[in-house]
């Protein structure tokens, strides 16, 4: 089985959208401001994006509180072609606690981390659906420590579930990992040492 190369294919997706005149709406789930600078930076060319910042998993909640200032800053100060629009989620920390039940022990990037994409990107396709967005994504490809396949995977299936498109993608490639290192260090962005739960935080 071939694997598949997301980038590629979200190459076709811009092209065809640029060759109809289009700028579609995405909805952008954000995981937190120097992954999104990236992901904003170049999807901002080509949709009308607003970032939906859903994350119950963030411990402890003055993290969550500072990563939410952080990415409505970056969105005001990061210069884009397209206007991008911001909705925060609701702050659910139990929710995923019930979630992560009997997996608090698993390592890092295994089957609690697979549930945690899936908790977050049902809520961005439940988003999308609700209020009529063309497309839906994440920012989590980006990161070297996330699995671009698997999350691919999940968005494909909700896409599937809620009729809203899910825009594949593999922000990493390119350089995009490093292009958003490169970014936070321009705005001096809080740049977080895990994940964001309680589990990654003990891995560190």
């Amino acid at each position: 089985m071939n694997k598949i190369n997301y980038q590629l294919e979200l190459d076709k997706i811009i092209k065809s959208i640029t060759a109809e005149g289009r700028v579609p709406t995405l909805l952008l789930h954000s995981c937190c401001a120097p992954c999104s600078s990236y992901c904003l930076s170049y999807l901002a060319e080509y949709f009308s994006i607003t970032v939906l910042y859903y994350n119950p998993n963030i411990s402890p909640e003055a993290e969550y509180k500072k990563r939410v200032q952080e990415q409505i800053r970056l969105i005001g100060e990061l210069p884009v072609k397209n206007k991008v629009f911001f909705a925060e989620g609701f702050y659910e920390p139990q929710r995923f606690y019930e979630m992560a039940q009997g997996m608090e022990g698993l390592p890092e990037g295994g089957a609690r981390c697979f549930s945690c994409y899936e908790m977050r990107q049902r809520a961005a396709a439940e988003y999308a659906k609700e209020h009529g967005f063309d497309y839906f994504t994440t920012t989590l490809s980006v990161s070297p420590h996330k699995n671009a396949g698997k999350l691919n995977e999940i968005g494909l299936s909700l896409a599937e579930e809620y009729q809203v498109p899910y825009l594949v993608s593999d922000f990493k490639k390119r350089g995009g990992y490093q292009k958003s290192i490169e970014y936070s260090k321009e705005y001096h962005l809080y740049r977080q040492n895990y994940c964001g739960c309680e589990f990654s935080r003990r891995m560190e």
